[in-house]
């Protein structure tokens, strides 16, 4: 789309926007309105509701904003789940569930969503949601104020209107014609609260949101749809949500009955997990994840667990996994040169760390875009196997030809073969000192770069790091333009992490957005994967395909305890990969405490559940 194309679009479908906000468009009459009330519930009946879920989080966040500058840190999980979009996606059958919307039906044009928002629904401030704050919505996202370049697009070029019909009645049309599935994916988009920002003083030029919107909003919680909200934040140090409350206006709809159960839940910033631990096993934390082999297989083996006090689960999921690994990136010198990145790939050996220090119960993703994307993964490709001949090769080619006294590669120049890996917790040590030793092999340096939580995000996000190492999350339809389109590259807070473009990928990328064949779409990811693989700038890196946890024995799941999506079986990072379905049992957590003085013990239990294990 041409610079001139993407003004007319913009300037076309915000006059139409502000002229809905006056007069209601005519709602079509030939609609197929569709709802969903006969799916599996995936709760538990003997869920109970109150108490306070106590957990921690490794950093404390540098905003509360869901968007813009340092938003997308491991924070923006609670942020962005703590709301309802207006249909939710049932986590075993992959079937839509009414959510924010009772009902929705499609257009005939392939790019209209109708959405029926559910007239009770209301802020967790007691205001209602209505369609203006969809209207809202656009309007905030395509404002260069919130100064969120990607939203900035998303808003302008794949999202064309939000046309409003009643007080309760949208439409979101896409800019583009969509197959239904993908359709909805694109169109299910969350309003933000129009009284909440209020009505910032205005010039002739202004886009109506405020001018400081980053700095005014940087620590000012918005109200959400959902079930809790932000309710006291101590900074640095603690962050409690609070529940709406019993008579929240979201019950009403059967998948969301008996989940949500807790009254507070009250996040500790606890800067190192070991250290959490410690809290958790003192009884000062509910539950804890124990994915780390280490903590499942070592660390949790004490006598509160063998008393049957602390009670231990491994959960298996389907979930699909987002790309990651180690991200290099091209905009530093050397690694701008592909033989060089073609050494690194087989120089890292993501297996031994996997087999030694991760005890094999994690997996090798195949493909740095991630796994689990059925029909968009490109199966052919394969992560290389550590080969520190090969890698010596390339690196001879890209004229590492030296060796020094230390054993590092150098050049003619006398520059050593050595880059900064920076990650963002000091667990993650260990498995990046297995890289570096591994690495030597093939006489290459990788340096330890820690940088604590959200900090090494926002480092990353800056382009400052040379390699970076981390995953991300994804959808059922992988992601690729954030990534790899030059339209982010070399420009902070975007999520191009390597900074490599080419004219092709571009290409590709722009032509997977706008297809809307599904399975011409699927072999446009699978070329676009094929092209990431050829650049080497992703070494594929570990994924983990299971949830487990540690959890005093009065923390309560249903019969079934885990779904294909389970990531946390309690809340780790947000609610969507928890379902929210656990409890806490009040009257079994005085009992275990007078057992604990009383020396009474019970017995002692660990869950393995393989029902979704692939």
């Amino acid at each position: 789309m041409t610079i001139k194309s993407r003004l007319t679009l913009l300037t076309a479908s915000t006059s139409a926007l502000l002229s809905f906000t006056v007069f209601a468009a005519d709602l079509p009459t030939n609609l197929e309105w569709q709802t969903n009330d006969s799916a599996p519930t995936f709760s538990s009946p003997k869920a109970t509701f109150g108490g306070t879920y106590r957990t921690y989080a490794l950093s404390f966040p540098q905003t509360f904003r869901s968007v813009g500058p340092d938003s997308n840190g491991a924070f923006r999980a609670w942020v962005l789940e703590a709301n309802l979009p207006p249909l939710i996606k049932h986590p075993n059958t992959g079937e839509w569930l009414p959510g924010l919307a009772q009902s929705w039906a499609f257009g005939d044009d392939n790019k209209t969503v109708y959405f029926k928002l559910n007239p009770n629904a209301t802020w967790s401030d007691g205001k209602p949601v209505t369609a203006k704050d969809y209207q809202f919505m656009l309007k905030l996202m395509r404002s260069t104020d919130i100064v969120a370049p990607w939203y900035n697009d998303f808003f302008t070029n794949e999202i064309a209107d939000i046309i409003t019909f009643d007080k309760h009645t949208v439409a979101i049309v896409s800019a583009k014609a969509r197959n239904r599935d993908e359709l909805i994916e694109y169109t299910n988009l969350m309003p933000r609260p129009e009284h909440f920002y209020g009505k910032p003083k205005l010039d002739e030029n202004s886009d109506g949101i405020d001018d400081k919107f980053v700095r005014k909003y940087n620590f000012k919680p918005e109200p959400t749809t959902g079930a809790y909200y932000i309710d006291k934040i101590k900074k640095g140090k603690n962050i409690t949500l609070k529940h709406v409350g019993e008579d929240w206006w979201g019950y009403e709809n059967k998948y969301n009955q008996n989940r949500f159960n807790v009254e507070k839940i009250n996040i500790k910033v606890i800067r190192d997990a070991d250290i959490a631990l410690k809290h958790f096993e003192k009884g000062n934390l509910d539950s804890f994840g124990l994915a780390r082999p280490d903590l499942w297989h070592e660390k949790s083996e004490g006598k509160n667990y063998q008393n049957g006090y602390i009670q231990k689960a491994w959960v298996y999921n389907q979930a699909a996994v987002g790309a990651g690994g180690l991200w290099l990136n091209t905009a530093k010198p050397m690694l701008n040169d592909i033989n060089v990145r073609k050494g690194v790939m087989y120089a890292t050996d993501f297996d031994m760390m996997i087999e030694k220090v991760l005890r094999g119960d994690y997996s090798r993703k195949p493909n740095g875009m991630g796994f689990g994307h059925i029909g968009y993964d490109n199966t052919e490709i394969k992560a290389p196997k550590f080969d520190a001949k090969k890698a010596i090769e390339y690196f001879e080619k890209a004229g590492f030809t030296n060796i020094g006294s230390d054993g590092i590669r150098l050049n003619d120049k006398g520059e050593r073969l050595s880059f900064a890996v920076t990650y963002s917790q000091q667990t993650f040590t260990p498995r990046v000192a297995v890289l570096k030793e591994r690495a030597k092999l093939a006489g290459l340096d990788f340096e330890l770069n820690l940088i604590d939580g959200s900090s090494m995000f926002k480092y990353v996000l800056e382009k400052k790091h040379d390699i970076s190492f981390h995953n991300m999350g994804t959808g059922d339809i992988p992601a690729y333009w954030e990534y790899f389109h030059s339209d982010n590259a070399n420009k902070p807070q975007t999520n191009h992490f390597t900074n490599f473009t080419s004219p092709e990928l571009d290409s590709l990328i722009d032509s997977f957005k706008n297809e809307f064949d599904i399975e011409k779409k699927r072999a446009l990811s699978r070329d676009i994967q094929q092209v990431i693989a050829d650049a080497n700038v992703i070494v594929p890196g570990y994924m983990v395909p299971y949830a487990r946890a540690g959890y005093w024995r009065w923390m309560k799941l249903p019969e079934n305890m885990a779904t294909k999506q389970t990531g946390y079986l309690f809340h780790g990072w947000g609610f969507s990969q928890t379902f929210s379905t656990f409890w806490i049992d009040d009257a079994m957590k005085k009992e275990t405490k007078a057992a604990m003085k009383s020396g009474k013990t019970f017995e002692s239990v660990t869950i393995i559940d393989e029902t979704y294990k692939l």
